[in-house]
């Protein structure tokens, strides 16, 4: 699969946290979020393991209690049910790869339909 980058392909995931599916195979997917100054994250867990980079900016990353002041071209492993969170200090772009698949950020076309 190859992507090409798309301004209006983002969906908001919760207030000033935006995502987009950059890529994605048949045992990871790759995200890019746009986290916006003063908007937080809250904690959250999903079965996924979650490894990440800051792009830019700075942000307050929560895993399983311990807080991170993390800065761009820091990265992070979070495991597959460890509850995680973030406050976004300034406005940051992160990107972050979840394995297995995590279905509800496939893109609409390729999401296999599922009862909601």
């Amino acid at each position: 699969m190859f992507t090409r980058r798309d301004e209006d392909d983002y969906e908001v995931v919760a207030p000033g946290i935006l995502m987009r599916t950059l890529c994605f195979g048949s045992n990871t997917l790759m995200t890019e979020f746009r986290l916006l100054h003063g908007h937080t994250l809250p904690m959250h867990e999903h079965p996924q393991e979650q490894t990440g980079y800051l792009v830019s900016g700075h942000i307050a990353l929560t895993i399983g209690g311990e807080t991170h002041d993390v800065m761009p071209g820091d990265s992070w492993c979070i495991p597959g049910g460890m509850e995680h969170g973030s406050e976004v200090l300034q406005d940051s772009v992160a990107v972050e790869v979840f394995s297995p698949l995590r279905e509800d950020y496939l893109p609409l076309a390729h999401a296999a339909p599922t009862p909601r």
